[in-house]
């Protein structure tokens, strides 16, 4: 045995890139129970979410079958890369609590191998997951979950085109300095309202315009179309109302065709509107200009955690990795029932403060990036805690 771990330790090379017999067996060790774990926390996790909730749409809103099938695959990658960060938890209190009731962390610490280097091939594995798992994050998971938002609504509403969108609003806001002050506020000087939109014309528009100090305008029409070549819109039969500060009606103007220089932005709201879960990280950057671009400081605060959260997850699995390593290598017997309870609690804490410095972010009480991030530089210090308890 110390011939086995001598050569082995003498095989270990970093940071060159080479598994010795003791990575290579601990790695094999953590496969067959990771993929235990990736099956029970998707199976339960789409239980819960998705198959009561398509099972209630085919009784009650005679959503088609085979149509409910396939909404479940679609939904189905998200689930899985979902668990990546469980399974780690639950895979390595399994095998190191193994280990450890089986004498073979005592066997391997009496041959001077510490603790720290008993998590190196946790380490090397749980990155692989980081990696698989943002892989999976940008180029598969946001496309199947539009993909099926798309099955979804074309079912549920068949007149309804899937680049049709509703009630289309878009304020843009100015930032002016208050008099005799070093304090700023933020004003509203337009807002453009659509009631729907058909993939090309803007119908029933309504503009409230206050850009022009000490003029309201209010312009109403039919449709209206982007124009490309001009980077202007054309509005077509419609009523512009022109009121002064006092509230009355300065002028009431009628037109067929009016041209107007406002931004791009409601087309693009309409076209790209997406939930947080079916962007990636190019697109939810983009969809941050959008509302910059707005001026609406509250879905831009909420796109930048966003942004931070889709950065910072995938890092999930190395801190679950190391943790389930600390609390596995201790000297007690761990069956797996007990494993599952802790790594219950494991994961709901972490989601938990995640939610909670979530929340801060949105708020503005503390940044994008401390919002994102701090509950990994935590767990990472819960980790290395434990870590250094155990080799005591």
């Amino acid at each position: 045995m110390k011939t086995s771990v001598s050569k082995s330790i003498n095989s270990f090379q970093f940071p060159s890139f080479y598994l010795s017999i003791l990575d290579r067996y601990i790695i094999s060790e953590l496969i067959a129970p990771f993929l235990f774990g990736v099956g029970l926390f998707t199976s339960v996790a789409l239980s819960i979410d998705t198959v009561f909730d398509l099972v209630r749409k085919v009784a009650e809103s005679g959503l088609d079958v085979s149509i409910a099938i396939q909404i479940f695959l679609l939904k189905m990658p998200e689930f899985v890369v979902l668990s990546f960060p469980m399974s780690m938890v639950l895979t390595t209190l399994i095998v190191y609590g193994r280990m450890s009731s089986d004498s073979e962390i005592v066997a391997l610490r009496s041959c001077g191998i510490s603790i720290y280097r008993l998590v190196i091939p946790t380490l090397i594995f749980s990155l692989f997951i980081t990696a698989s798992m943002f892989v999976f994050n940008e180029l598969i998971v946001p496309a199947t979950n539009y993909r099926a938002s798309i099955t979804l609504e074309q079912a549920l509403h068949q007149d309804r085109l899937p680049v049709q969108e509703e009630n289309i609003f878009y304020p843009e806001y100015r930032t002016i300095p208050i008099e005799d002050s070093d304090e700023e506020i933020t004003i509203l000087v337009r807002l453009f309202y659509a009631q729907e939109f058909d993939g090309k014309y803007m119908n029933e528009v309504t503009i409230l315009d206050k850009s022009q100090q000490g003029i309201t305008q209010i312009i109403s029409s039919e449709s209206a179309v982007w124009n490309g070549k001009q980077q202007s819109w054309d509005f077509f039969d419609g009523t512009v109302y022109m009121i002064d500060p006092q509230g009355s009606y300065r002028n009431i103007i009628r037109f067929d065709h009016k041209e107007l220089k406002l931004p791009r932005v409601p087309l693009d709201l309409a076209s790209r509107k997406r939930r947080y879960d079916e962007m990636n990280v190019i697109q939810a950057h983009e969809y941050l200009e959008l509302m910059k671009s707005s001026g609406n400081e509250k879905i831009v605060q909420k796109t930048k955690v966003r942004i931070q959260q889709k950065y910072s997850l995938p890092f999930v699995c190395v801190v679950f990795g190391l943790l389930g390593a600390a609390l596995g290598s201790q000297h007690q017997r761990t069956s797996r029932s007990t494993s599952f309870g802790i790594s219950i609690i494991i994961i709901f804490s972490y989601y938990m403060l995640a939610f909670i410095t979530g929340a801060l972010g949105q708020k503005a009480i503390i940044s994008p990036f401390l919002a994102g991030w701090l509950p990994i530089v935590i767990g990472l210090g819960a980790s290395g805690f434990f870590l250094y308890k155990t080799s005591r």
